[in-house]
């Protein structure tokens, strides 16, 4: 069993910027690669329980198994209003390391001085003030609800029914949107497991028997989670008409270069070249949002303007290419951004919280096959 800190947090060497979702996956694939492990069930508890869906959608080659414990999808789970959020946070400014929070995670053990000592100290080893209110408000902007029905590994989630951090239905709801999950539900006011000895045996023999009788292995699949973009020159016809074959051709290649050491620099995959544009996936959405920003800006010196499209979702590997809604949405997401535009799904700016990206609306937007409107973004660095 490995167990390692968060970026910024813990044992880990304090950053200025804490790590989005994505970098998160890159981090837990470091620690796997580093202590040889090529696949793994991963635990992802309260806050780590959105990391680890998004890596088992993302990953499912290197994920045996998904246990989720006292998480959730989304902010509503764990801070319902604004002065539930205001209240944890004033806590954070002003009296953070005293174990305060001790009350609210283990209720059950709220009258013990010595563990509130305990609690204190693990607050103030944990993360400074500032640190732990930027992971809270971080954390307040993901949302990782639209891609659960893309995890394909078998998951087990756990949530007791009085937790008073992260509400029972948020873990409901992961377990009714991943296919095929497994839900059990534990009575229980206690956030975390490990202060009360009789929960903490239970979810332990779950886990166990989950681990050792119930699980079976990941069926081999195609399908993956991924973010596509697409990228387009603008006016590419008239431009090729101005300036005759070679010179556009010439054009052309210095585009293409341009685009793939873009492409490169982000561990973007090219899945083929569309003649003025390209298509690509990334693993990540921020890295995928920050390559597409790159390329518009690497191609002003050619004097020319690309626009892009990115959305997030699951995608069937067929050879050398890739198809399903995702594709058909990053496409149709594409033709509608302006020139020199990075235009997002809702989708991807979920995914992205905590990256520094910045993003302004593009309003509602009707897409071809889709039933109901997608919210559309403006992505800049």
């Amino acid at each position: 069993m490995v167990v390692f800190d968060k970026r910024g947090t813990g044992l880990s060497d304090r950053v200025s910027e804490l790590p989005p979702l994505d970098q998160r996956m890159d981090d837990a694939r470091a620690v796997m690669d580093a202590v040889g492990i090529e696949c793994a069930v991963l635990l992802g508890i309260s806050e780590g329980g959105p990391m680890a869906a998004l890596f088992a959608a993302t990953y499912p080659q290197r994920c045996r198994g998904l246990v989720l414990y006292g998480s959730f999808a989304r902010r509503s789970s764990w801070a319902p209003t604004a002065e539930v959020l205001e209240a944890y946070l004033g806590y954070m400014d002003k009296a953070w390391g005293r174990g305060g929070t001790l009350q609210t995670f283990a209720p059950s053990r709220q009258n013990d001085p010595a563990l509130q000592q305990w609690w204190g100290r693990w607050e103030r080893l944990g993360a400074s003030p500032a640190a732990a209110i930027a992971l809270t408000r971080m954390n307040c902007q993901i949302d990782v609800s639209v891609i659960l029905s893309s995890v394909h590994v078998p998951t087990l989630v756990i949530h007791c029914t009085g937790d008073r951090v992260v509400n029972v239905e948020g873990g409901r709801f992961l377990a009714e949107h991943i296919p095929g999950a497994r839900l059990l539900e534990l009575p229980g006011d206690d956030h975390f497991f490990w202060p009360n000895e009789h929960t903490a045996a239970e979810i332990g023999d779950a886990i166990e028997e989950f681990l050792t009788g119930s699980i079976a292995a990941a069926a081999e699949s195609d399908r993956v989670l991924a973010t596509v973009l697409f990228t387009d020159i603008v006016g590419s016809t008239a431009r090729a008409e101005q300036l005759g074959d070679q010179r556009w051709h010439d054009l052309l290649g210095a585009h293409h270069t341009t685009v793939r050491r873009e492409l490169a620099r982000s561990r973007g995959n090219e899945v083929k070249s569309l003649g003025d544009g390209f298509l690509a996936t990334f693993d990540g959405p921020a890295r995928g949002v920050r390559c597409a920003c790159a390329i518009a800006e690497a191609v002003v010196p050619l004097d020319i303007q690309v626009r892009s499209g990115l959305h997030t979702g699951e995608i069937e590997i067929a050879g050398n290419d890739v198809q399903g809604i995702a594709v058909h949405i990053a496409s149709r997401v594409s033709a509608l951004a302006g020139p020199g535009e990075v235009l997002v799904s809702r989708t991807v700016k979920d995914l992205v919280a905590g990256s520094g990206l910045r993003f302004d609306e593009r309003g509602r937007h009707s897409l071809k096959g889709l039933q109901e409107p997608m919210d559309l973004y403006a992505a800049s660095n």
